[in-house]
């Protein structure tokens, strides 16, 4: 349990350090408008709170840096959640007036305003096959032979597939079957569409189509084809502007990994409860970004997650601003989106 006194200084080297990357003395804290201690009082908790692992010291004759834990006391218990000032909530309301009818330009968008207000990396996630639904199916014949398949979500993604219509189905046929499928998967989340398909949808194929076994694999692989995950980068080149990562290889490193789709994915995998979460250095599992703090928002509607935002920067991050922006921004994203639901 840290002192009031301790609590104050401990939040003014971290601020401090934020601001200028550079380790923070005794004497710069004592300058400060609301310190009253000398700077011998702040150098002896200091020296305490490098002791309970809080500070670290770079080189002997330097003031102190904070440690991942003392990130993670300052997040946790010091940090001032009002760094977004006005000209950033206006850019956000701007944002939110432009009218997009589509989610991936809503999230295309908020990815770039993100990396713009932060400086930071935004990675921001649409929404996952686990917690999307089918709104609407729809066929339209090309010919006899042909169709294109339309596949509507409940989160305004719309897929167009071009099919092929089975031999001894009918025009006639497919209507009664897309009128099926709109009765029996409405609502129903894609992951569950193929056990849906062979046990409900089959047992009443069945009574009017012979051999439908056939058609229930062309269902089966046109509505739950899997699709690459909607992963948006934006601000992955602000990484090199930061001094922590002027070492070209950590920069590589960094770099490289955010090139990849897949491992992306990964860094959001923890956060199942939802909300705001924050992983600071080697609290991520991925050794190319522990000298890195993820912040990670949710956005949900009705209680469901649908996607997830991210912002990567230094350890040495504004934690109040980001937090701020993320937890303003991800309201206002599954707000935007519930009109669409309705």
């Amino acid at each position: 349990m840290l002192s009031e006194r301790q609590r104050m200084i401990l939040s003014a080297i971290v601020d401090d350090y934020i601001r200028s990357a550079e380790p923070v003395g005794s004497r710069s804290i004592s300058k400060r408008g609301d310190v009253t201690f000398s700077p011998a009082t702040i150098r002896n908790e200091m020296a305490d709170l490098e002791e309970l692992g809080l500070l670290e010291q770079p080189h002997t004759s330097a003031g102190r840096i904070p440690s991942i834990k003392g990130y993670r006391y300052y997040v946790d218990h010091l940090v001032t959640l009002d760094g977004a000032g006005d000209q950033d909530v206006r850019k956000l309301r701007t944002f939110f007036a432009e009218k997009m009818n589509h989610w991936e330009g809503v999230i295309g968008h908020a990815s770039t305003i993100l990396s713009q207000l932060t400086n930071y990396t935004s990675i921001v996630l649409g929404p996952e096959m686990f917690s999307t639904t089918l709104k609407h199916f729809q066929l339209i014949p090309i010919n006899d032979v042909s169709a294109v398949a339309i596949i509507v979500a409940n989160t305004g993604h719309v897929e167009h597939r071009t099919i092929s219509i089975p031999d001894g189905i009918s025009m006639d046929d497919m209507s009664k079957i897309v009128n099926l499928l709109n009765e029996k998967l409405t609502g129903v989340p894609f992951y569950r569409v193929k056990s849906v398909l062979h046990s409900e949808i089959a047992k009443e194929l069945s009574r009017y189509i012979d051999h439908c076994e056939d058609i229930l694999t062309l269902l089966e692989k046109t509505i739950t084809e899997e699709q690459e995950p909607k992963v948006f980068l934006s601000g992955a080149s602000n990484m090199l502007t930061q001094p922590e990562f002027k070492d070209v290889d950590k920069a590589k490193s960094i770099l490289g990994m955010l090139e990849e789709t897949q491992l992306l994915m990964q860094l959001f995998q923890s956060n199942p409860n939802g909300g705001i979460q924050v992983k600071i250095g080697t609290e991520n599992a991925m050794e190319a970004i522990n000298q890195c703090s993820l912040i990670t928002a949710t956005y949900s509607y009705e209680g469901q997650s649908l996607g997830t935002i991210g912002i990567l920067g230094p350890t040495r991050m504004e934690y109040g601003k980001v937090i701020n922006l993320l937890n303003y921004l991800s309201k206002d994203i599954a707000l935007l989106m519930s009109r669409w639901y309705k």
